[in-house]
């Protein structure tokens, strides 16, 4: 897939609010400072696309992106930033989760993890929610460029193994790295395969 046009369309304090529209929907989510504004204009080519910041914790809405005029890439806030004051951390995981259970236009969310951290309890439980709730999701693993190229293989199979002690089927990941475009190609790709499934 090609993403010749890129748009960002509205910022939503709730599900409710977001775009009245049928174009399907992929949504990006992680831990603050996770790298997923970098991912997001890498994806799509535009640097200012999405808001970047040295401070994690910065996107405090739901934002849709159109791309292509066909289908709405979702940044979503991030979940588990300790600096954040429990008021506003509960709201914040109410607008999430409210977006992901609610919104029927959501095709897949996309889970960032950082590739050089070893698995962490607060992603492990987001994505074994999304397993409950019957979501359907990705596992996208960015800062590739961080680690050689062995040991960030090793740290994605070790993610991924530590996942079978619940799980009977994996779901999907990619190797991803925003400065150099690692996985760009396979991810919109996938995105671009699922469009095609849907409009049948």
């Amino acid at each position: 897939m090609e993403i010749k046009k890129a748009e960002f369309t509205l910022s939503s304090p709730t599900v409710d609010k977001c775009p009245q529209d049928t174009k399907p929907e992929y949504a990006f989510i992680g831990r603050s400072n996770v790298g997923k504004s970098s991912l997001i204009n890498m994806l799509c080519n535009n640097k200012r696309l999405a808001k970047t910041s040295s401070t994690p914790g910065k996107t405090l809405l739901i934002n849709h992106f159109i791309i292509n005029n066909d289908w709405y890439l979702v940044d979503l806030p991030g979940y588990g930033f300790a600096k954040r004051s429990k008021s506003v951390q509960k709201q914040i995981d109410q607008m999430i989760s409210g977006y992901i259970l609610q919104r029927q236009q959501l095709v897949n969310v996309f889970v960032l993890i950082d590739i050089r951290l070893t698995p962490q309890k607060i992603d492990r439980d987001f994505i074994d929610w999304l397993g409950m709730s019957a979501i359907p999701f990705s596992i996208v693993f960015t800062k590739a460029d961080k680690l050689s190229a062995m040991k960030a293989k090793s740290n994605v199979q070790t993610w991924m193994e530590s996942l079978r002690d619940a799980w009977e089927e994996l779901p999907p990941y990619f190797i991803t790295s925003s400065e150099n475009k690692t996985g760009r190609d396979e991810l919109l790709n996938y995105i671009d395969r699922i469009n095609k499934d849907l409009a049948g």
